[in-house]
């Protein structure tokens, strides 16, 4: 008889759905001006971001409902819409039509899909649901954005051929942490679980040049999108981590690192930035074991691996099929 690794193996890479139920970063705030519009493919689909010019911004399916032009390309803001590069008819943030400039009356089922944001934190976020269904929670409002006590963003992108939920599984198997990153030793890891929230807290000792410290990671992650990663130990820093699938094989993954102001000047002579550096170099050992892993639902696991079951109970309810995870 097969055993549950092979039965497991034979199902394919991931037995579960590319696209959870959620909250999306669609762009970063400064990514889109007043009156500007930029084609995304995101979630396997066309669509279109654009900000009208007093600030509010907007996502719709990309395609116009008249003739199907892609209205990212070649098409233009005006007012509180946008308006087909095609046919020029007018969509408004809603995803209904203001107007054809040659038509005498518009027809009646003439929309577009919106999509809900949220902006805040300086990011622009999408929600996603398979059955259409509106949004089932709010995003935190962060307090380093926008504080003179932390630094700007950082931004770091990543094309990713791997799933953000399994991706993620590395914030609670505390093993990792020795054996992939070099930590000097097996961190201590909490796991608590709130509803769409998942806090996860891990104490390890870190090495500087004047010896070892005792080093912190606090993760939570809201929803199956949005995580703060918070360091502490050396120079304390804050991760925005979001990741966005583009189809059912890549993720567009990204982390805005920040760093803690010393009496409002830059953290250490470079001390925050060579902590950045670190982390990406992590990111980067990351990548090589994600994009060639296999997700197995019944994994083998022994006693030392950590809540890697609490954080796959946790992360079913972001899925409306196939909640074998």
């Amino acid at each position: 008889m097969a055993s549950d690794v092979e039965r497991d193996g034979a199902i394919g890479r991931f037995p579960f759905p590319a696209y959870a139920n959620g909250w999306f970063r669609a762009a970063y705030s400064d990514e889109i001006a007043a009156g500007e519009l930029k084609p995304l493919f995101l979630l396997g689909r066309d669509l279109v971001l654009f900000r009208e010019a007093d600030g509010d911004a907007h996502v719709l399916d990309a395609h116009c409902a008249h003739l199907g032009a892609h209205i990212g390309y070649g098409g233009r803001v005006e007012g509180k819409g946008v308006r087909c590069p095609f046919h020029a008819w007018l969509w408004d943030g809603t995803g209904r039509c203001l107007d054809i400039p040659y038509g005498k009356k518009i027809p009646a089922k003439a929309r577009i899909r919106s999509w809900p944001i949220c902006e805040k934190n300086g990011l622009i976020m999408l929600w996603h649901h398979a059955d259409d269904e509106p949004p089932a929670y709010e995003l935190p409002d962060l307090p380093p954005w926008g504080s003179d006590e932390w630094s700007p963003y950082e931004v770091r992108n990543w094309k990713v051929r791997s799933r953000w939920l399994d991706m993620n599984e590395n914030a609670v198997d505390q093993v990792h942490f020795r054996y992939v990153h070099g930590a000097r030793t097996i961190p201590e890891t909490e796991v608590e679980v709130n509803g769409h929230i998942l806090s996860c807290r891990s104490r390890m000792k870190l090495g500087t040049p004047q010896g070892e410290v005792q080093g912190g990671i606090d993760t939570t992650d809201y929803g199956p999108a949005f995580q703060t990663v918070h360091l502490t130990g050396i120079i304390e820093t804050m991760m925005v981590n979001t990741s966005t699938p583009i189809d059912d094989e890549f993720t567009d993954v990204s982390f805005a690192y920040t760093v803690h102001r010393i009496d409002g000047a830059d953290a250490d002579h470079g001390v925050g930035a060579a902590i950045i550096r670190d982390l990406e170099k992590q990111m980067g050992e990351d990548i090589v074991i994600w994009e060639h892993k296999k997700y197995y639902r019944r994994p083998l696991l022994c006693d030392g691996d950590g809540p890697i079951g609490t954080y796959r109970k946790w992360m079913r309810q972001f899925f409306s099929e196939d909640r074998s995870v």
